[in-house]
């Protein structure tokens, strides 16, 4: 029934200050769309922000956001750059299970406390889940 996500949304304090964090440290592309509302996107999903009390559908608290996203870059790339952007890691790099397999995983707040996980898939899982899709 569900192929994918489309977009989510996250609660935030300054839209701005989001936009310019996630477009900073997680290289994510700005994009102002429906009457001026603010977004990243990456591939082809995006990230929403709204203020507190903006969509009164949606009941999020600022700092209620816990997300994974995957990255093509090494872990050690990742940490690195995290560090040179001056943000705090939580924990990690350490092993979690993602949805398609073994994961290495960093995490650390975004300006408005959600939680933000960035992770690389273990090499023996893309290689063996290649093999497979070959034969």
């Amino acid at each position: 029934m569900i192929s994918h996500f489309d977009h989510i949304v996250l609660t935030v304090a300054d839209i701005d200050r989001a936009v310019l964090f996630y477009k900073t440290v997680l290289k994510m592309e700005p994009i102002t769309f429906a009457n001026g509302r603010r977004a990243v996107q990456f591939g082809q999903q995006k990230i929403n922000f709204q203020l507190l009390g903006q969509e009164l559908r949606n009941h999020a608290m600022e700092g209620s956001g816990d997300l994974c996203l995957i990255t093509n870059w090494t872990i050690a790339d990742v940490v690195g750059h995290l560090k040179s952007c001056k943000v705090t890691i939580l924990e990690g790099p350490v092993s979690k299970s993602g949805a398609q397999g073994p994961i290495q995983s960093v995490y650390f707040n975004d300006p408005d406390n959600n939680l933000v996980e960035v992770s690389v898939y273990d090499e023996t899982s893309k290689s063996s889940s290649d093999l497979s899709e070959a034969e």
